[in-house]
């Protein structure tokens, strides 16, 4: 490819976005969002109170979520391959991290199509600095199977591990996750990080059964999780 082929073409640019306090947004990236020719996004009912908070006109091209990316991803390629720049978002954090994008930047990387990233929040990293576990060797590990069998083997998978272990998990599930932590590591101390950056952003910190007995209490579990276990002693 020349480059001259690769100028014509238009940039993928990656854009973090605040997880929840509208204020934790970068400069660089209200300016790419502002530039660019349009905005993708994995809800833009979401996407769009950002937008609005900030006066962003930008268009919306059409919504990148699990389940519809590969018949969407031709049409943004084929739209970069036109000289237009695209930025991807997700609905909240640093995109593909959890988030539906992966087919598109693979795509355009195979297309000769310019990626670039433009860095800012992502939940798993303003859990792990605050957690007070270490942080120089750690591990990302998503969510957690949902099926019982599957969910407590991959928790015995982790009684060796000596990284810090990073993980998601959403309000209808940390339950049945922290009893399976609970019997499968018992003496693992973890933190347990809810609505981050929010009103109510709190660190749950001890064992399993400790955060699970404090939830208990509540008369409903809410908001996002992000659970951290401190790896195993060495």
């Amino acid at each position: 490819m020349s480059a001259t082929e690769s100028e014509a073409k238009g940039v993928l640019y990656l854009v973090a976005t605040p997880i929840g306090h509208l204020k934790d947004i970068t400069l660089r990236a209200l300016e790419v969002l502002r530039s660019v020719d349009l905005i993708v996004a994995e809800d833009t009912r979401r996407s769009r109170v950002l937008l609005e908070h900030y006066g962003i006109e930008t268009p919306f091209g059409p919504s990148l979520y699990e389940g519809v990316e590969a018949e969407r991803v031709e049409r943004l390629v084929q739209f970069l391959k036109e000289g237009k720049d695209v930025a991807l978002i997700s609905d909240a954090g640093t995109p593909l991290i959890q988030d539906p994008g992966f087919v598109l930047v693979r795509r355009a990387v195979a297309e000769g199509i310019r990626v670039v990233p433009v860095p800012g929040p992502t939940a798993l990293v303003a859990a792990l600095v605050a957690s007070g576990f270490p942080t120089d060797r750690f591990v990302f590990e998503g969510v957690p199977p949902k099926k019982p069998g599957k969910r407590r083997a991959f928790f015995e998978s982790l009684r060796g591990e000596e990284r810090t272990v990073v993980l998601y998990e959403s309000p209808h599930r940390i339950l049945k996750t922290l009893e399976t932590l609970a019997e499968v590591l018992p003496e693992r101390e973890i933190c347990l990080a809810r609505e981050l950056t929010k009103a109510h952003e709190e660190f749950l910190r001890g064992t399993a059964e400790e955060v699970l007995r404090r939830l208990r209490e509540r008369p409903r579990v809410k908001g996002e999780f992000v659970l951290i276990l401190r790896g195993a002693d060495s």
